[in-house]
């Protein structure tokens, strides 16, 4: 079984499905900056973080685990709140 590069350690959480998911949920955010995508888009990166994860149970040598599904989720929640924190604080 090949090793994936490891960006830094983990804890309870895939470290390097944090780091890909932040990066996915900030491009998805910020390409659809409309108020009213905001929710549409949230839920759609949620799903897709959960159904990536679970896919791995049908796809052969990837494996289905917690920790990863927990990195996705954290990924997408954290870069979620930022900007619904950011656009809270924008004048119209």
């Amino acid at each position: 079984m090949k090793k994936q590069p490891q960006i830094t350690p983990d804890f309870w959480i895939s470290t390097n499905h944090l780091y890909a998911f932040l990066i996915l949920s900030v491009v998805g955010l910020f390409t659809f900056n409309k108020i009213e995508h905001f929710k549409i888009i949230s839920i759609y990166l949620i799903l897709l973080s959960i159904v990536l994860e679970f896919l791995h149970l049908l796809v052969p040598e990837r494996s289905f685990q917690f920790s990863d599904l927990f990195g996705n989720l954290i990924g997408v929640v954290i870069v979620v709140i930022i900007c619904f924190f950011l656009r809270k604080n924008e004048k119209y």
